[in-house]
């Protein structure tokens, strides 16, 4: 699948709305099941985020014939993170407003006891996503690199 022509922009929004479409799915399938105030339903949504932003980047390199810039890569997994995480902000925030039980049970605490609104779980989940796609980003990046960007060894 060489295409040349793709842009890392494309790409990326692409791959965050596939993303995004398992993390809703998900996120869904949990609060039906009632299961979505266990912290493993979180630790999964961030499983699914990360291998979403890894297929981003090698799906990004194999357009390019293995030859990406840093930059680009390191941006289409922080942009398909930004798009996912951002996506399911929304979804959380409409699940808030269909069903206030449903998100009652795991909205945020501040450090005084007060319950945090659905408003900032939402902006929560966006924050956190995205800085995870940064950091996943990151980690991908130095597998993903060009061979250009590999170190050279010296043989003697």
């Amino acid at each position: 699948m060489l295409d040349q022509k793709l842009s890392f922009e494309a790409n990326a929004i692409r791959m965050g709305g596939l993303t995004a479409a398992a993390l809703i799915g998900y996120t869904g399938l949990a609060a039906v099941a009632g299961f979505l105030d266990q912290i493993e339903a979180g630790t999964l949504d961030i499983v699914i985020l990360a291998v979403g932003v890894v297929l981003a980047i090698k799906r990004y390199r194999s357009a390019k014939g293995d030859h990406m810039s840093y930059l680009n890569g390191f941006g289409t997994g922080i942009l398909t993170a930004l798009i996912a995480s951002f996506s399911l902000g929304v979804f959380f925030w409409l699940l808030g407003g269909v069903s206030q039980s449903v998100v009652q049970e795991i909205e945020a605490r501040d450090l005084f006891g007060a319950d945090l609104g659905v408003l900032i779980g939402g902006l929560g989940i966006i924050l956190l996503g995205t800085m995870t796609g940064v950091i996943v980003s990151l980690i991908a990046m130095q597998y993903f690199k060009s061979p250009e960007h590999q170190p050279i060894v010296k043989m003697e």
